[in-house]
């Protein structure tokens, strides 16, 4: 170890943090399907997650949905918020369609 660390092959160890010892114990995998699949769309989504500290695992996805989004919050209303918050901002430029109009009259 200590050869591969001194030749360089080996860079860092990385941190590994509780997140329940940081008061984040919702733990949450949703999904993103993109509108366009351009280049400049999928650069624009990336560089909007990293606005979103919440989001600590992106996954690009082949096929539909686009990516798989590990997130942390505190818990399910803080996720909900965090959801409602983002979704239009980062995942599309506007709300998505409701697809079930009796869960939408809630």
């Amino acid at each position: 170890m200590r050869a591969l660390e001194q030749s360089g092959v080996i860079r860092d160890y990385p941190a590994h943090i509780d997140p329940a010892k940081v008061g984040l114990t919702f733990s949450a995998i949703t999904f993103a399907t993109l509108r366009e699949g351009s280049r400049n769309a999928v650069q624009s989504f990336e560089a909007a997650l990293l606005d979103v500290p919440e989001v600590v695992r992106a996954q690009r996805l082949f096929g539909d949905p686009d990516d798989m989004l590990h997130v942390l919050r505190l818990d399910l209303p803080a996720f909900q918020e965090l959801y409602d918050e983002r979704r239009t901002s980062v995942v599309q430029n506007r709300p998505l369609p409701c697809r079930n109009q009796s869960a939408c009259a809630l």
